[in-house]
């Protein structure tokens, strides 16, 4: 079975919420990947992450994502 190098979490947020409830809830999904590439064994701090924003009209997906491995570096060569 192939390992996995890379891992994303969503969150919908209303695009009226406070700039602290957005700010807070944006930490906690990086804490929460962190927290889950130890729980998967990758240390977090080799891994590289990017956000990604979508609007949906009155709200907005946000997308944390971590990558590692041959996906950290496939995301650095299409960065360059």
């Amino acid at each position: 079975m192939a390992k996995h190098t890379q891992a994303h979490m969503s969150r919908t947020l209303p695009k009226n919420q406070s700039a602290f409830y957005r700010d807070r809830t944006l930490k906690q999904m990086e804490y929460y990947m962190g927290a889950k590439l130890i729980e998967v064994g990758v240390d977090p701090k080799i891994a590289i992450y990017r956000w990604k924003k979508e609007d949906q009209g009155l709200e907005e997906e946000w997308t944390y994502s971590a990558y590692w491995g041959d996906s950290r570096q496939r995301v650095e060569a299409e960065e360059s």
